[in-house]
């Protein structure tokens, strides 16, 4: 994790994010045309930013809805502490419905977003989850709608202007 001044964001920054976070197929002198800086510039301030982990990809954002995954469900889970947090991880990371999982503070030990094609199929993707000998317990959540869809741009705003 960076800290101090590795960490800061500039309005430079934060332009160039949002910029690229518009139009994702734009390239390094566009950018600089519409940004108002010298191509090398924009290019030196890319590659930092990914140096530093502040951008982690170019790649196209799927939405697993489009492609038939229209239940979104989180799952917390509570996990043996004899098995560990490596078993369970190996165990979810095969399971393609499972999208993110992280480590939590509280009654339980993991918190899962999952995808599923319908509500029963929903009940296949969590029976497989389960069927980890590390997993003691699960509950899920069923997303009725998504209010706020995941989003940084507003934090980088935020980031840049100190």
């Amino acid at each position: 994790m960076n800290t101090g001044q590795d960490a800061q964001l500039d309005e430079l920054d934060a332009r160039l994010i949002e910029l690229l976070a518009e139009e994702p197929r734009i390239g390094v002198l566009e950018c600089s045309r519409r940004l108002g800086v010298a191509r090398g510039t924009v290019q030196a301030r890319l590659d930092k930013l990914v140096g530093r982990g502040v951008v982690g990809g170019f790649g196209p954002e799927i939405s697993p809805a489009a492609i038939g995954f229209g239940v979104t469900s989180f799952v917390t889970l509570e996990i043996s502490q004899r098995h560990g947090h490596d078993q369970v991880t190996a165990h979810l990371a095969a399971i393609p419905e499972v999208l993110e999982a992280h480590t939590i503070t509280g009654s339980s030990d993991l918190l899962c977003r999952i995808v599923a094609r319908s509500n029963t199929d929903l009940q296949r993707v969590i029976d497989q989850i389960v069927a980890s000998e590390g997993i003691r317990r699960a509950s899920t959540i069923i997303a009725l709608a998504e209010q706020i869809p995941y989003r940084t741009l507003p934090l980088v705003r935020s980031a840049a202007r100190g």
